[in-house]
């Protein structure tokens, strides 16, 4: 699954544009690197997005096409 559908399924961010134009400003990492939109979430990786002074780390623990609201807290985990 593309990372930027990943993000907004998973609901860490709110709107799939939203979430391609960060990716493209190099605000999302994937296992410490800095990764476009188009990149294939594994499980197992390790997504860091940076907002403004804080950020985000999370591990994928999930791989899912749509899911429901309170689901969508099981296709990650908090580091």
């Amino acid at each position: 699954m593309r990372l930027d559908k990943y993000l907004k399924v998973s609901r860490l961010i709110k709107r799939r544009t939203v979430a391609n134009d960060a990716c493209d400003a190099g605000r999302v990492m994937v296992n410490d690197k800095v990764v476009k939109a188009s990149y294939d979430v594994k499980l197992g990786d390790v997504i860091e997005i940076s907002f403004g002074n804080k950020s985000v780390k999370v591990k994928v623990t999930m791989i899912a096409d749509s899911t429901k609201k309170e689901d969508a807290k099981e296709m990650f985990e908090y580091l």
